[in-house]
């Protein structure tokens, strides 16, 4: 899996022949010189752990301002799907509207921290975000972005 994924990202920049040997090297003496490389087809991360991503990103841009370079080039480098996982709170429950109620409560708490993702998304080549009340990572990985696979595969 790990040759594979060399493989398929080569580029003589990211991944390079060396890479390639460190793996050869760590596959014959359990040891490589260097960090081996690994490059994921993509990302899925729920919203407690991409939105200090975000941050970073965004922190990244700014920096790269400062400097003076092309803050475009600050981007994921493989797809990422956040997914706003397991927000929503039971408030209202036993009626027909108790779920569109929470989330809309869920909204109104969380607009903030919704409005910062929403720009993210705008912001940042190859991030997506799935919005809360969709499900959770799993089932949206399943259900909703399994074409993702099919198409990079």
């Amino acid at each position: 899996m790990l040759l594979e994924n060399l493989l398929r990202w080569q580029d003589g920049e990211s991944v390079t022949d060396e890479d390639i040997q460190a793996l050869a090297g760590w596959l014959k003496n359990a040891h490589a010189d260097r960090e081996i490389a690994w490059r994921p087809a993509r990302v899925l991360m729920q919203d407690f752990t991409g939105v200090p991503a975000v941050v970073d990103l965004a922190a990244m841009r700014e920096a790269v301002k400062r400097l003076g370079g092309d803050t475009s080039k600050v981007n994921p480098l493989s797809p990422v799907d956040l997914v706003i996982d397991h927000s929503v709170t039971v408030d209202h429950f036993g009626d027909d509207d108790a779920f569109e109620e929470n989330v809309r409560l869920e909204m109104e708490r969380n607009h903030e921290r919704y409005m910062f993702l929403k720009w993210g998304k705008q912001a940042f080549s190859r991030f997506s975000v799935v919005p809360p009340g969709t499900g959770i990572c799993h089932q949206v990985n399943l259900v909703n972005l399994e074409y993702l696979g099919k198409a990079a595969g």
